[in-house]
């Protein structure tokens, strides 16, 4: 879209055990590993997207969790390498204001689940400025 190529940078990123809500929420059991991670995704050097996973970590491939875990990767060409046969569910999509990820600009955000299999692979939502970056 921007005719740059788009670049990753992780934010942070750790494993965490699924509380009750988590499970919930990825359909797991509680004290699950989930990676948690949050990244921005960068055009040149604008930032076009501020983007946070929850990934059931049992639920991947080992080759899969190595590349999500070690390197600045997008999702979706983690996925393509691994010839994933997915579907997006979306959650929600909303427009927020006076939030912080983009230093209180208005953003547009969605959630939505990537599942494989009928399981959730992961939860996704991703914040994109309403601003002139889009004017391309």
């Amino acid at each position: 879209m921007t005719r740059k190529p788009v670049s990753v940078k992780t934010e942070s990123q750790y494993i965490v055990k699924a509380d009750k809500e988590l499970a919930a929420l990825l359909g797991v059991e509680e004290g699950s590993e989930v990676n948690d991670r949050t990244v921005r995704l960068y055009a040149g050097d604008t930032v076009l997207v501020h983007a946070r996973s929850l990934s059931p970590l049992a639920r991947m491939p080992q080759t899969m969790r190595d590349q999500l875990m070690r390197a600045d990767i997008p999702i979706g060409r983690i996925l393509r390498s691994h010839n994933l046969e997915t579907r997006r569910d979306m959650v929600e999509l909303e427009i927020l204001e006076g939030e912080p990820t983009f230093d209180g600009i208005s953003i547009l955000s969605r959630t939505y689940k990537i599942v494989h299999h009928n399981h959730v692979l992961m939860w996704i939502n991703e914040r994109f400025p309403i601003d002139e970056r889009w004017k391309l």
